[in-house]
């Protein structure tokens, strides 16, 4: 048994070593004032505790509002905005600006060409009567207007509910595993102290000793 809790006690240490390795490109506390964009919120981040923490009313906004954000139209200003959702919307700001990583340099064509037809489609679903270029570009872009954002920003909400939903089943599953497997490493924890505690009152009544 003693063993059992030590395998569990390793495992607990890589856990523990890989989410460290995985928090460190990301805002936390103690990185919050050189972190960029978010240093310069930094004093307001510092005196919310929300920001920080894991209760399901801070991640639940942070996966959604964090998700739809990184989809909408926003690049270059996404951290800036992800700050002022988590704050207003007393999320995680953690997993918000985690989530602005969806879009980067290598996604972000095929991410707005997605979520432009997205919102197409839904705004023609909706009957709304609007001229869209046959092809995303800037050219037309500029010349469609708002119907291209109209499109982008709708596009970009629905994807973003989509996957935000994919986030929550999974940040739901893995909580409750990393649950399950808190209650085994202190059921072993137990065990192991239950017979290290008889083997030392045997040892203590052996009257060899």
């Amino acid at each position: 048994m003693s063993e059992e809790y030590e395998r569990h006690f390793r495992e607990l240490l890589a856990r523990r070593r890989r989410l460290r390795k995985l928090l460190r490109p990301l805002p936390r506390r103690a990185n919050v004032r050189r972190y960029p964009v978010v240093k310069w919120f930094a004093e307001a981040a510092r005196k919310r505790p929300f920001l920080w923490s894991l209760k399901r009313e801070n991640v639940l906004p942070a996966l959604y509002l964090g998700s739809i954000v990184s989809l909408w139209p926003l690049y270059g200003f996404q951290l800036v905005v992800a700050v002022f959702v988590a704050l207003y919307a007393r999320a995680n700001l953690t997993i918000t600006v985690a989530l602005q990583f969806i879009t980067n340099p290598l996604t972000l064509i095929p991410i707005y060409g997605f979520t432009y037809w997205v919102g197409r489609k839904v705004m023609g679903w909706m009957g709304v009567d609007t001229e869209f270029p046959s092809k995303l570009s800037f050219e037309n872009m500029a010349e469609a207007g708002w119907d291209v954002l109209a499109a982008l920003f709708l596009g970009g909400l629905v994807v973003g509910l989509g996957v935000a939903l994919i986030c929550d089943v999974s940040w739901r599953l893995l909580s409750w595993e990393a649950r399950v497997f808190r209650n085994r490493l202190a059921a072993h924890r137990i065990r192991k102290e239950l017979m290290e505690a008889a083997a030392k009152d045997r040892s203590g009544g052996d009257p060899a000793q």
